[in-house]
């Protein structure tokens, strides 16, 4: 499982993540199990209204294009707790 994580990497970083730079973005893989890949969506392109559509259109295409037997690709979308703690100290630090 873990030589299909770097052979993913691989493709990511040949098909997917040139394009999300050009966005100010990045992609990191979160896991890999029963054949269902969980990835995030980093930089400008996390939180994007367009991340949807932008993983259905590139990232699961590419990744199921290259490799079959994965069944579904799925775009984690929840905050880092060390970046809200972070927001929370800062907002509560305001006047």
């Amino acid at each position: 499982m873990e030589s299909m994580v770097k052979q993913i990497e691989a493709l990511l970083d040949e098909k997917v993540r040139p394009i999300l730079e050009e966005h100010g973005g990045n992609i990191t893989i979160q896991s890999l199990e029963h054949q269902i890949l969980k990835v995030r969506l980093t930089g400008k392109c996390f939180g994007c209204p367009a991340a949807h559509s932008t993983n259905e259109e590139l990232i699961t295409y590419e990744v199921q294009s290259a490799f079959p037997t994965i069944q579904d690709v799925v775009l984690v979308e929840e905050i880092n707790p060390e970046l809200l703690d972070m927001a929370h100290k800062i907002l509560g630090h305001q006047s």
